[in-house]
């Protein structure tokens, strides 16, 4: 049986879906699936998709940072990505006076490009790495398998890494743990901006239009890879040189049609298309409405002041774009769930597997086992979701949570003054880093509000003992605002994180009873504790024997229906994956029908002049209004696109993703989905998913007519 079970797992991938949906690993696309995609279009041979000895497509794919895609699209290592992927470097880069988030960027050569923190990795090849995995897990079960997994995974990937060649390796389990691949990557660590266009370009529609289409976002951004002068990876230096990739995208500006193939490749980040009804009615009773609540109050102090000062603007920019998106996202992602009964699904198909397991010893007590403790975790779910997104919601609580390592090294009985003076130079490093990025004002009232609503919100049963009781005898009653605002106050003028002259003093002199004495350190130490000894066992509990039900009932499903079987692919886990379909208009709702383009009549019928997420720098609106759209006009429209979309499958991770056509020419770059099919991490909407693309024309617009860099125009392959 196990043989048996292997070798399904091995051909799963090789096994098309149903509709557009699936995020198919490129080496296991095979013949069916293959077949699918000639059908709809594609005219690539599977070797120049995917080929570990010559150059191919997928070498022109990379994870850009820590959580995107980009791609290779000229022989002198030009990336393209998304503008919000590029943003915390662009940020960075940015200054009051040299602003390039707000003004745009291009650099008119190579010495101009900027130097940045973010490395990029490419594939190398993918090894199947299942039999060693489970030889070696054998039957075992429970926290004893998953240290063993976690012993062996380790043992496997530092095998296969070499850092001398920057050449990592990481293990991903694939089918809730019952198949193992090894992605083998070389990272390169010197990426300097090349080019952005105005965060008015880049960010149009704000979050107005987040998730939403129709959309007119230019959300593009432009990297360059830079090596050693032997082609090897590099730390920065002056004598590096261009990365010579060993294949890159030509670019397409012939334009698309309703239908046309399109696909994606990219590194999803995470989906769980087979989470049961169980874990779909925990996230949309508790997790989701909690967070959505949460990062809604915290988003709402961050604007506030961003609004008000350019500089705020710019050291908040990029902790609140990640905040914003998937606050929409996780709203979103609720109410569909909830709109197409996706529990009641998960429920219907649930009983057929209880009723095909009633008398299987490996199987008939996984649902009773399941909601057992699901009814045993229920009650911390909320206090799980407080924990990350209220107390740690606030930079100055999450940073003074993280001393409690400093806190250790000072009580420590046999502690060395080494020990000491290492835990005490990191907690400053690391204090420093977070002062760059804070603002007081917006902070202190999430503060207020975040430790309100925890005693609000959270059973009293589960709060740190004697904290609120505390805050109760000293500024009064903890049902009424005014209380928490005196509080934060406090915290805040008082606490020796926030004053260099008291940190300096501490630093001179480090003492634990000073440390625990601090009112911001207090308030971490007391709410991370409770959590970490009370509750964080619980939430390991539960996720151990969730992991163990998830995989047998998976297992479970391929042996009951081998049909099925064949139709599944194995969820995001941020790995190299392709994704296909059509470009394709949609009708939302009764009597509304999308087209499957945006062009610049809308993006002015949007446009107000300072608005915060709806201006347009006025060099581009005097552009579009002359129709000055030059080589990237749409002749059959005679205007610019903007935008597209697809029936492509993707999800985050999945942004800066190529949007690929028949020929294997780019043609624009995932940003987004729909909103009307945001329950997708969970379950795929075969009728209204869409991939929300940057068409590339407008890219190369904004890069030669807005920007004036004609220069990397030249630097690319362009099929016209």
């Amino acid at each position: 049986m196990k043989k048996i079970l292997l070798t399904m797992i091995v051909t799963l991938t090789l096994l098309r879906s149903y509709a557009d949906e699936g995020m198919w690993l490129p080496m296991l696309l095979g013949e069916q699936v293959y077949a699918d995609m000639q059908k709809k279009g594609l005219k690539l041979t599977p070797q120049q998709l995917y080929d570990i000895n010559k150059a191919s497509l997928k070498d022109a794919i990379i994870i850009f940072g820590n959580g995107c895609t980009g791609e290779i699209v000229s022989s002198k290592g030009l990336i393209f990505t998304n503008h919000h992927c590029g943003y915390g470097a662009i940020a960075s880069a940015s200054t009051v006076d040299h602003n390039y988030l707000r003004d745009g960027f291009y650099a008119k050569n190579h010495n101009e490009e900027i130097r940045t923190s973010l490395s990029v990795q490419f594939l190398l090849r993918i090894t199947d790495v299942t039999k060693e995995v489970n030889d070696s897990l054998g039957t075992l079960m429970g926290k004893a398998r998953a240290d063993k997994q976690s012993a062996v995974l380790a043992a496997i990937n530092k095998r296969l890494s070499d850092a001398d060649q920057s050449i990592e390796c990481r293990i991903s389990p694939l089918f809730k743990g019952n198949q193992f691949l090894a992605f083998i990557y070389q990272r390169y660590r010197d990426i300097r901006l090349v080019g952005t266009p105005q965060e008015s370009v880049g960010k149009f529609g704000g979050d107005t239009d987040n998730w939403e289409w129709p959309r007119h976002t230019g959300d593009f951004s432009v990297f360059r890879v830079y090596t050693s002068k032997e082609g090897k990876p590099a730390d920065f230096s002056t004598e590096n040189v261009p990365l010579k990739p060993k294949y890159f995208l030509p670019v397409s500006i012939r334009g698309l049609k309703d239908g046309d193939f399109a696909m994606t490749w990219g590194y999803p980040g995470s989906t769980n298309r087979y989470e049961t009804s169980l874990g779909v009615k925990l996230s949309t009773d508790i997790n989701n409405p909690t967070l959505v609540k949460l990062r809604d109050m915290r988003l709402k102090y961050m604007l506030a002041e961003m609004q008000k000062d350019p500089a705020t603007k710019l050291k908040l920019a990029s902790s609140y774009a990640s905040i914003a998106n998937y606050w929409k996202f996780y709203d979103g992602e609720t109410k569909q769930l909830l709109k197409y009964d996706v529990f009641g699904q998960k429920q219907k198909a649930e009983a057929e597997f209880m009723k095909w397991a009633n008398g299987k010893e490996d199987y008939a007590a996984v649902f009773p086992e399941w909601e057992k403790i699901y009814s045993a975790w229920r009650p911390y779910t909320q206090h799980r979701v407080y924990m990350a997104e209220g107390i740690y919601g606030s930079p100055l609580l999450a940073f003074a949570s993280t001393l409690i390592q400093l806190e250790a090294a000072l009580l420590k009985a046999n502690a060395t003054k080494q020990d000491v003076t290492n835990a005490l130079n990191a907690a400053t490093e690391a204090r420093k880093n977070f002062l760059a990025e804070h603002n007081a004002i917006s902070d202190e009232k999430i503060v207020a509000t975040a430790l309100m609503m925890y005693y609000a919100d959270v059973p009293k049963e589960q709060h740190p003992i004697s904290f609120f009781e505390g805050v109760k005898g000293s500024f009064g009653d903890l049902k009424d605002e005014a209380t928490w605002k005196k509080y934060a106050a406090s915290v805040f003028a008082n606490t020796m994180i926030l004053n260099d002259a008291k940190w300096n003093a501490f630093a001179a002199n480090p003492d634990g009873l000073k440390l625990q004495q601090d009112p911001a350190f207090a308030i971490g130490s007391a709410f991370t504790k409770n959590w970490n000894v009370k509750f964080l066992p619980r939430f390991t509990e539960f996720t151990i024997k969730n992991n163990d039900l998830s995989r047998l009932y998976l297992k479970g499903i391929m042996e009951m229906n081998p049909a099925k079987a064949k139709k599944m692919y194995p969820d995001a886990t941020f790995t190299m994956r392709v994704s296909y379909g059509n470009v394709k208009s949609y009708v939302p709702k009764d009597a509304v029908k999308y087209d499957f383009v945006t062009t610049s009549k809308g993006l002015l019928e949007k446009y107000k002049a300072g608005d915060y997420e709806f201006d347009l720098p006025s060099k581009q609106v005097e552009l579009l209004k002359k129709k000055d759209f030059g080589q990237y006009a749409d002749k059959t429209r005679n205007d610019l696109v903007i935008g597209f979309i697809t029936t492509n499958d993707i999800t985050g991770g999945n942004s800066g993703s190529p949007v690929i056509n028949a020929n294997g020419e780019l043609i624009g770059l995932a940003f987004d989905g729909n909103y009307e099919a945001l329950s997708h991490k969970l379950t795929f909407d075969k009728d209204l998913n869409r991939t929300i693309c940057v068409d590339i024309r407008y890219v190369l617009w904004c890069i030669d007519k807005l920007g004036g860099a004609e220069h990397l125009i030249k630097e690319l392959k362009l099929v016209k």
